[in-house]
């Protein structure tokens, strides 16, 4: 019988960039019982000879930072100079996990009272399934993985099945550091595969992806009482209000929404602007959109490629077109390019809608493309209650010149983080993390590595 392989496609030019077998449900489950047989001694392993294999992958990274990138272009069609970045970026959370990661995870003294000692010594989970998403190839596959590993656990992951081909290399290049085997292995499939990785013998769950998918993960780790980590969908507002100048925060709005081809959970997809400078700032955005180039991802100057795939692209146009057919003004875009050299790509021109209302599907939905709604309000109160009319509550962004009415509305918004006059929220030392059906848990910082490991409390009598 043929061995089942999945297919890696271009999305700017629908090439077979390459292929990978499928892992087998015999394959998972050998997979995840040799991942438990290296807990036994990896966890007992010093906590800097674990981080000493994360500083042997910077070097790696650092060396193979091309051949990735390219490689992560031609999966999911981020521009390449966004794709250098993705490699650099975690580059710096690796460097912050091997320092700053390592301080999080010693053991923590508390008082004495009574000649007894207290502390708190953070102690791995055991074997993490970790399932990622293709938005962001690096950043994803080794959130699911570095930081797990430097607490002790032994990891069996599930790459997206849109980039699987740079995660996997990822993967490789960690195991070429000298990890014990057993310690990260690697699974290949679509949802099927990661449904039969967490029916496995696993003690945590790491999860990013889309909130149904998450809720059914949630599910699974419910009957068997395990941990679970799940960073989900988002629909996020931001809240412009009338005191701004609107050509110095075009930039900032152009590129929280449309960085990635719009392609992230923490984007703004949802913009209110205060009636008395609406119309300057969506001309602002025309006009910024206007200028940018859409096209092959490989070519300089290029700043929004294609989507992922053409299921992404049918969904996308389907949410514009139906909003559209409910009174929605398009602005700019609202359609495929013209251009006959993109027709086979999973293009889609950058676009801003305005005349919209809170039940069209560019509001209710998520929406993973370039595509922006903007909404004028009147009362700050008014644009509160918009912001927060959602099942999402992953980030907010508020765009003011004062500062302390920005806090005011930021302790008002229903999310798990809120930019002032910024979109810039990922940081290494950042913790991460959504409310309402954005998830549970926190990821990055301090509070987003202990995630991955068990606190227990010693008290001691000296």
């Amino acid at each position: 019988m043929a061995t089942k392989t999945l297919k890696s496609i271009n999305p700017a030019t629908q090439e077979i960039v390459g292929e990978l077998p499928v892992s087998s449900k015999e394959e998972v489950e050998r997979k995840v019982l040799l991942a438990r047989k290296a807990l036994v001694s990896w966890r007992k392993t010093p906590i800097k000879t674990r981080a000493g294999h994360l500083k042997k992958l910077i070097k790696l990274l650092k060396k193979n930072k091309e051949e990735i990138a390219v490689l992560v272009t031609s999966e999911m069609g981020k521009p390449l100079t966004q794709s250098r970045d993705d490699v650099d970026w975690e580059i710096g959370y690796l460097e912050y996990y091997t320092s700053e990661g390592v301080k999080a995870l010693q053991a923590e003294k508390l008082e004495k009272k009574n000649k007894i000692g207290y502390e708190i010594v953070y102690e791995p989970w055991g074997v993490v399934a970790a399932i990622a998403p293709w938005n962001f190839p690096m950043s994803m596959v080794s959130s699911g993985i570095s930081p797990s590993i430097l607490a002790g656990n032994t990891v069996v992951f599930k790459p997206s099945e849109y980039t699987s081909l740079s995660q996997k290399m990822f993967v490789d290049l960690l195991n070429k550091t000298g990890l014990p085997k057993g310690v990260l292995d690697i699974v290949i499939g679509d949802g099927s595969v990661g449904r039969e990785l967490c029916d496995q013998d696993v003690d945590f769950i790491w999860f990013t992806g889309s909130t149904p998918v998450g809720q059914e993960i949630y599910e699974k780790a419910a009957d068997k009482f395990i941990k679970v980590s799940l960073e989900l969908g988002g629909s996020d507002p931001a809240i412009v209000l009338g005191d701004v100048n609107p050509e110095q925060i075009v930039n900032d709005i152009y590129w929280g929404r449309f960085l990635n081809c719009g392609q992230v959970c923490s984007s703004i997809k949802r913009l209110f602007v205060h009636k008395s400078i609406f119309r300057d700032v969506v001309s602002g955005l025309v006009s910024k959109l206007d200028s940018v180039r859409v096209g092959n991802p490989f070519e300089s100057g290029v700043e929004i490629g294609p989507l992922v795939t053409e299921q992404q692209l049918k969904k996308l146009v389907k949410q514009v077109n139906r909003s559209v057919k409910m009174g929605a003004g398009v602005e700019i875009g609202g359609g495929r390019p013209a251009s006959s050299n993109l027709k086979k790509g999973n293009y889609y021109m950058p676009t801003i809608l305005t005349g919209v209302t809170l039940d069209m599907p560019v509001m209710t939905e998520e929406v993973f493309g370039p595509v922006l709604p903007v909404i004028p309000f009147a009362k700050i109160e008014e644009a509160v209650e918009m912001a927060n009319e959602t099942q999402w509550g992953l980030s907010g962004y508020v765009f003011t010149s004062d500062v302390k009415k920005g806090r005011e509305i930021a302790s008002q918004l229903n999310c798990g983080s809120v930019g002032i006059n910024t979109d810039a929220l990922y940081e290494p030392f950042c913790p991460i993390g959504g409310a309402k059906m954005s998830g549970i848990g926190k990821e990055y910082g301090v509070h987003g590595i202990r995630e991955f490991a068990q606190m227990k409390l010693l008290a001691v009598r000296s």
